[in-house]
């Protein structure tokens, strides 16, 4: 899974920051690992800092059946702590594309549940 998090006129360090404290709390989970996606060479003389890829993160969910539940109650106590500019986040798995920006509590709960129900019947399918 791929988990893509931003916060509007954020600086670089601001973004890195709070990515470090994410994927530092998903690292407590049982999943197989939680990395940053090997970023794109600069130019040389480049001064362009990709934002995106600073707070981008690869969870390797494994084999266990409650890991991305893990990550969501996660994700979802995270966003909740983040009380004065709240992050956006992107969570894209098997395709499937849930973006969580300027909702309420209850929006977001509901959208990580059907994330959540959605990959729990592609499991039972396959």
């Amino acid at each position: 899974m791929q988990i893509l998090l931003s916060e509007e006129g954020a600086e670089p360090e601001r973004v890195a920051e709070l990515t470090g404290y994410l994927r530092d709390e998903l690292l407590q989970l049982d999943v197989d690992d939680v990395t940053a996606p090997a970023a794109e060479e600069v130019p040389p003389g480049a001064r362009a800092v990709d934002v995106a890829s600073i707070g981008s993160l690869l969870v390797a969910l494994g084999g266990s059946a409650t890991a991305l539940s893990q990550v969501v109650t996660v994700l979802r106590g995270w966003l909740g702590r983040c009380q004065h500019a709240r992050p956006s986040l992107r969570l894209t798995l098997d395709n499937d594309v849930l973006d969580i920006s300027e909702a309420s509590d209850e929006q977001v709960a509901q959208a990580f549940d059907l994330f959540v129900q959605r990959h729990s019947t592609m499991e039972r399918q396959t």
